[in-house]
């Protein structure tokens, strides 16, 4: 349990403040004149493309044995770019911090997951890891309470990052007492003569695909939902509360999803759970009324975070001998869309007024993940 709460904290940290704050506090700085939306956007994506990046890189053997000091430096730049964000920069260095915390949480995300669920494992206690990752929702719930609270106190939008990395830093404190010592990983030895994808990669690279449109489909409204009921004067007043309703809603997603695929297929749920976060999606600009964008809210939040967990489960299952590869493909694939899904909405955003079109292009393609996912999943079953 106590692997677990250092978990949740670190997730809150690093996942929930570090890389998803920007979306309550960006409408502050729309307003108040340090971006537009295309460039709001672009620092979305410099964000993403960094997480992308990050995941990456932490994916090399090399960090492996020394997973607690990796995820400490990675949760201390979390916080460390969190904080320089309130120094007012320009365009360029708020796009250049956001690149360095995108790598910073993917650090701290990779490490702090792998740790959690090998002590877990090791203590026959998997289903905690659910109460790990409800870490995210938590975060965004917390720091979305925080924003609202220092906003409505007329606190300038640089303070309020000041604060949110004040916050951060001490789940991140709670989250270091916490966790145990950890023992170094095994070296997983290197597989022989062949490749480290399936005999059959037509599942994976179907399943990759379905992933990367995944990525794409979710991050318009994650990034803009709140900028899109702060916009407008029927949405305006429950805007306070609507990221705190994704966070809420993200807590317990998780478990939940699991309990679906484990009744089903995994496929089905991750299908089932896409198919919800487009009606959601495209529920936000096809009914503009504030219990409809709330209920947007509650979709996204019931959803994003499971997508992630199941389809990452998906790619372990269909390369069990050596799944490091697969995962990094996936991770690639998730990164670039979710890279391209601000810069996109941002510059729709510029040339039309409103977030219609890139909102129904990002239900769109949170559908067509949905039939990949089926599609990889029939796949496999041939195959096997």
């Amino acid at each position: 349990m106590r692997t677990a709460l250092a978990g949740l904290l670190a997730m809150a940290t690093a996942m929930g403040v570090g890389r998803f704050v920007y979306t309550p506090i960006l409408p502050l700085m729309i307003g108040e004149g340090a971006l537009d939306a295309g460039d709001a956007g672009l620092v979305a994506g410099a964000n993403y493309l960094g997480y992308l990046l990050g995941a990456i890189i932490a994916s090399a053997g090399v960090f492996v044995a020394r997973r607690r000091f990796w995820f400490s430096c990675g949760i201390a730049a979390s916080l460390a770019t969190t904080a320089a964000m309130s120094l007012g920069p320009g365009f360029a260095a708020m796009a250049a911090t956001r690149f360095l915390s995108g790598v910073a949480s993917a650090f701290a995300m990779i490490f702090i997951t792998s740790i959690v669920m090998s002590q877990l494992a090791r203590a026959r206690r998997p289903g905690l890891i659910a109460l790990h990752f409800g870490g995210v929702g938590l975060g965004i719930a917390g720091s979305a309470a925080l924003v609202t609270l220092l906003s409505s106190a007329h606190f300038h939008w640089q303070a309020i990052w000041f604060w949110s990395a004040v916050a951060s830093t001490v789940a991140a404190a709670l989250a270091l007492a916490l966790l145990p010592p950890v023992a170094p990983a095994p070296v997983q030895p290197a597989a022989s003569g062949g490749s480290a994808l399936p005999a059959s990669v037509r599942p994976l690279a179907t399943l990759i695909v379905s992933y990367g449109l995944f990525g794409f489909g979710y991050v318009v409204t994650a990034t803009f939902i709140n900028a899109m009921a702060k916009a407008d004067p029927t949405l305006a007043p429950v805007e306070p509360w609507v990221w705190m309703v994704v966070g809420l809603s993200g807590v317990p997603s998780v478990w939940a999803w699991n309990k679906v695929s484990a009744w089903s297929r995994p496929a089905i749920g991750y299908a089932a759970a896409c198919v919800a976060e487009a009606a959601g999606v495209a529920l936000s600009v096809l009914v503009i009324h504030p219990s409809a964008l709330l209920f947007s809210a509650v979709l996204l939040g019931a959803t994003f975070m499971a997508v992630t967990s199941i389809g990452l489960a998906q790619a372990r299952q269909m390369s069990p001998a050596n799944p490091a590869r697969p995962i990094a493909l996936m991770t690639a694939a998730f990164g670039f869309g979710q890279m391209l899904g601000p810069v996109v909405a941002g510059f729709l955003f510029e040339r039309s007024g409103s977030l219609y079109l890139a909102s129904m292009l990002a239900a769109l393609a949170l559908a067509l993940s949905a039939c990949l996912a089926m599609l990889a999943d029939r796949f496999a079953r041939i195959a096997a």
